[in-house]
């Protein structure tokens, strides 16, 4: 009976062992979970004030999380119409072998940077990618992110993704403050914004001891006006200004000596959005009795801000009629619930600018039944219109006349075969009996 104590000594330790290799076994899972989703994209700065017309770097890092890694994939999107690439790269990198040479757009608003090194590869927190540098170009504040097609590959011979976060960064761009004259627009007061209006006006306030001014008006941020005097007056206007961004440039003259120069912004838009074709669901005519109606467009200049739609009754016969105003839609609209009839379906799509688009879709709610209007009749979702109706009464009343025509003439001909059958009876008749009178 003295075994059964070695035998539970045993089987203790071996529950012991079983836990350790247990506890091991989940410590490696979680650790190569660790290992496989701890990377990240940075950039660096990621805010900022830049002026205006002005440059500025930024960088883009890479955080390995404790991995090796050997190849990335940063592809950023910013805003084309707040910034501008004017280097895509400063030509420091942690890369050695670039699979394709960085590449941007300053149209769409992209830069793409794709390459790698030979193993080990790299184990960072601060690994440099690249610098680009921007150049402001309007006001306001704008983003610049990666996006969802951004990699950071694992040196694990199997180029596992593991980035795990995307960093941004978000920048305030403004206007330079005056180095000359304090000048304003009472016509486009706000440099942040889009106006529809292309005769700006732009004011000035003149110092004491100032006794001529030179300005102009051009699409560089930093543009100089010349030496040229334009007389002492504290105003001007321009008038059919294209549609873009414009720069306002003025110098103040004082004790012969030409002063400082200070930029003013004006922003104009004067072109709608583009044209768009607005669609029903489930279709333009239906049974529906509140369709669904799909639009979208873009805006070159200021960019699409919303749309506005409204209905109008069209139906013959009834009064026209159209809601009191126009009402802020979004796309997918669904209509309010209609009543049987046609209606026309206006959408007004507006910029930034306040210049807006109309586009108008024509749609018609059929009864599900059996309906009769002036127009013709509803069967079930078919519309059958009158001359439609008239004509397949028509066409089948020839077919019943053609149809009794043909029965007749069949008729008429039968009966004819039969008299001549009658016929050819009668004389084989007529002739058997002259043939019995003979042999008689």
């Amino acid at each position: 009976m003295k075994f059964f104590p070695k035998i539970k000594s045993k089987i203790f330790f071996t529950f012991l062992a079983v836990l350790f290799l247990i506890f091991n076994f989940c410590f490696l899972i979680s650790a190569n979970n660790v290992y496989a989703t701890g990377a990240s994209f940075y950039l660096s700065p990621n805010s900022g004030t830049f002026y205006v017309g002005n440059t500025f770097d930024v960088s883009i890092f890479v955080n390995t999380g404790s991995n090796n890694i050997n190849a990335i994939q940063a592809d950023l999107k910013f805003d084309p119409k707040k910034l501008q690439i004017a280097s895509p790269t400063a030509g420091k990198s942690f890369i050695s072998v670039w699979v394709a040479q960085p590449a941007y757009s300053n149209s769409e608003g992209t830069a793409s940077f794709q390459g790698g090194m030979p193993s080990p590869g790299i184990n960072t927190s601060a690994g440099l990618v690249s610098t680009i540098t921007f150049r402001a170009v309007s006001p306001g504040n704008t983003t610049i992110y990666f996006q969802d097609t951004s990699k950071i590959l694992l040196d694990d011979g199997k180029g596992t993704n593991v980035l795990s976060s995307m960093g941004r960064g978000v920048y305030s761009l403004t206007i330079p403050p005056p180095e000359g004259p304090e000048v304003f627009s009472p016509t486009h007061s706000d440099q942040n914004k889009w106006y529809k209006n292309n005769n700006p006006t732009f004011a000035w306030v003149k110092g004491e001891g100032v006794a001529e001014f030179s300005y102009s008006i051009d699409n560089d941020p930093q543009g100089i006006p010349d030496n040229n005097s334009e007389g002492d007056i504290d105003s001007v206007s321009y008038s059919n200004l294209a549609d873009g961004i414009f720069y306002f440039h003025i110098k103040a003259k004082k004790a012969n000596v030409w002063g400082g120069i200070s930029h003013y912004l004006v922003q104009i838009d004067a072109t709608p959005p583009a044209s768009f074709l607005p669609n029903a669901s489930p279709a333009e005519k239906t049974t529906t009795k509140n369709p669904i109606i799909s639009f979208i467009t873009t805006d070159a200049l200021s960019g699409f801000d919303h749309f506005e739609t409204k209905i109008i009754d069209i139906t013959p016969g009834r009064q026209e009629k159209e809601t009191a105003f126009f009402m802020e839609t979004a796309s997918p609209y669904k209509l309010p619930e209609l009543s049987v009839g046609k209606y026309l379906i206006v959408v007004r799509a507006f910029d930034a600018a306040g210049n807006w688009q109309d586009e108008t879709l024509q749609i018609q709610i059929i009864p599900a039944g059996i309906y009769i209007t002036r127009e013709g009749i509803f069967f079930w979702g078919f519309f059958l219109p009158w001359w439609l109706i008239s004509l397949i009464i028509f066409l089948i009343l020839v077919s019943v006349i053609w149809i009794l025509l043909g029965i007749n003439r069949k008729k008429k001909k039968k009966q004819n075969e039969l008299k001549i059958r009658l016929i050819k009876k009668q004389e084989e008749i007529q002739k058997q009996e002259e043939e019995l009178k003979g042999l008689k």
